[in-house]
């Protein structure tokens, strides 16, 4: 029988926090919240999409502490090296983005004392997960000159952060879709989804120990992709607001539009960041 082992450290302490806090905003969401529940309802995609982040990094959470305290980490089919904190940074962003969007989608003219009183109870607890999240991925990441796992360094935090991004931009452009009217802006949808299935490799690749896979070397192949993520969302940053936003090709001022417009931006400098740390990483082993 397996010993369990119950380490006192910062990083446990977080993860105890973590699930409790997510364990509290998705419990009170479903008891007393009254949420509506179905694409088909008025804000029931939101509804369903901030009790899935709770849900999800509470489930994953609880599955990193039950493997650590049961010692399992040699058992598991993935590196525990990366696994962790890419669940955690996953599950920082999916708390963060439910905290922006339960109260602006459930707060906002919501006059009914008991519902209002879950919604406010779920919102501050999603928000503490966020932290709490936050702090196990800043006591996981890498340190300098420390021996980590790929995920633990700043380009796969980055990588993560790249296909959390393009997630976004998926929902907000495809519900209803604005890239059909233009064959430029259908390009921006083929930069989006290479770039995520690109990047997502990467992560699944250091996750379950297959880079050696590679027919290149690790550090040449991200290089590459680098580049040519870079080049490519470049394109979609300048092609997006002219066909989105210029009158002469159907302008299109809807705040998912410009919300895209703007997270396609911030994702490329995302890229750009990830060029110059796979760039100098080529360098200095090469």
């Amino acid at each position: 029988m397996p010993l369990i082992v119950v380490p006192t450290s910062q990083l446990l302490w977080m993860r105890v926090a973590a699930l409790l806090f997510t364990c509290v905003a998705f419990s009170v969401a479903a008891h007393g919240a009254y949420l509506p529940h179905g694409a088909y309802l008025p804000h029931g995609g939101m509804a369903d999409w901030c009790i899935f982040c709770w849900a999800f990094s509470f489930a994953c959470t609880l599955l990193v502490l039950l493997v650590e305290l049961f010692g399992l980490q040699a058992r598991v089919p993935v590196s525990w090296s990366n696994f962790p904190i890419t669940v955690a940074c996953y599950a920082a962003l999916l708390c963060l983005s439910a905290s922006i969007i339960f109260p602006v989608f459930f707060l906002r003219h919501q006059w009914a004392s008991e519902p209002r009183d879950h919604r406010i109870v779920s919102t501050v607890f999603s928000c503490l997960a966020a932290v709490a999240y936050m702090g196990e991925v800043s006591l996981s990441k890498a340190r300098p000159g420390e021996v980590a796992g790929y995920m633990a360094t700043a380009p796969g935090l980055l990588k993560v952060c790249q296909t959390f991004l393009a997630c976004i931009i998926f929902i907000l452009i495809s519900n209803p879709v604005t890239y059909d009217h233009h064959p430029a802006l259908k390009w921006c949808m083929a930069v989006y989804c290479i770039c995520f299935i690109l990047s997502m490799a990467v992560v699944v690749l250091c996750v379950g120990e297959w880079t050696g896979c590679l027919p290149i070397p690790f550090s040449k192949f991200l290089s590459a992709y680098g580049l040519l993520a870079v080049i490519m969302y470049l394109t979609a940053t300048i092609l997006w607001p002219v066909f989105q936003f210029n009158k002469s090709y159907r302008r299109n001022d809807d705040p998912e539009t410009i919300a895209a417009a703007v997270i396609t931006a911030i994702n490329f400098l995302l890229y750009v960041a990830d060029l110059v740390y796979s760039a100098r990483l080529v360098f200095v082993s090469g």
